[in-house]
């Protein structure tokens, strides 16, 4: 069995969806912990929450569900409330481990790896990688989730989710690749419109420099990936990690061997995949078939 990541990576198997009781969910903690400081510096002021709320286009009623970390602020509430609030500078610094608070548990370790990281490529079996989904596309795909998501939570989950995209404007910019199973890009999540969309979205992604986008044809006779999705993480330090997610459970691997085996396996699924040429190519197919 491969070792999996602790601390101070970590390993989450739970998403704070589950109804059954378990452990406390991580980005409670940094939400209570943020909402501390928000009714500390508010109370400073002198302002009562409706004044907050009235400044920043806020009611009174989310004030208060973030100062019981019962909500995630987004980023735009919290760059005006720390001016507002003559905070110093003390809630912007946590505005990067609140926005992760929008993730589900399970993933909220690899997105802080993904933000980071030097190298990315990642293979995709099921939907549109949240990197290269549209927000219509990410919305679609949080509204179909079973059980379903309030829609407070769809909100904050697809926020979460374009914030991720950020790293498309990161310099030095990271080397990344994907590669797309064919019935992924054939399904249409969200309707027509949405679909046609998403696959201008892979288009317009695939001319960055540092991006390769690449499709795995369905009529293929010999598959490396038929064991699932995947990312392969390489961080600044030069180590190398490796991501797979499965329901509402995740793994994280460092250790070499676990990491190496996936490494081979992407070169060859890379191998077996239409060129990123062809694959562009074949997009643009689909695109005149809707």
């Amino acid at each position: 069995m491969s070792e999996q990541v602790r601390d101070p990576v970590g390993t989450v198997v739970a998403d704070e969806e589950e109804e059954t009781p378990g452990p406390p969910d991580p980005g409670s903690g940094i939400l209570r912990v943020f909402g501390r400081q928000l009714k500390r510096f508010r109370l400073r002021a002198g302002l009562e929450r409706a004044e907050v709320g009235s400044r920043t286009g806020y009611s009174p009623s989310t004030i208060a569900s973030y100062e019981q970390g019962r909500r995630v602020p987004p980023p735009r509430f919290i760059d005006v409330a720390d001016e507002l609030l003559d905070a110093g500078g003390v809630l912007l610094e946590m505005k990067d481990e609140v926005a992760r608070a929008q993730f589900p548990a399970f993933f909220r370790d690899a997105a802080r790896l993904e933000a980071e990281a030097v190298e990315l490529h990642v293979y995709d079996t099921h939907v549109v990688n949240g990197l290269l989904q549209t927000e219509d596309y990410a919305r679609a795909v949080f509204t179909m989730r079973r059980p379903l998501l309030d829609e407070a939570t769809i909100e904050e989950r697809v926020t979460a989710r374009l914030r991720r995209q950020e790293i498309f404007s990161r310099w030095p910019a990271p080397l990344m690749s994907f590669v797309i199973e064919e019935a992924v890009l054939r399904r249409p999540i969200g309707g027509a419109e949405v679909h046609r969309g998403q696959l201008e979205q892979i288009l317009l992604t695939g001319q960055h420099r540092n991006v390769e986008i690449q499709v795995m044809p369905t009529r293929r006779e010999d598959h490396a990936g038929l064991a699932g999705p995947f990312t392969l993480i390489e961080t600044r330090s030069g180590q190398r990690i490796a991501y797979a997610e499965v329901q509402k459970s995740s793994s994280l691997y460092t250790d070499r061997a676990p990491v190496r085996d996936l490494e081979a396996q992407y070169g060859i699924i890379r191998a077996q995949a239409l060129t990123p040429g062809e694959s562009t190519a074949f997009v643009e197919g689909l695109l005149g078939e809707l």
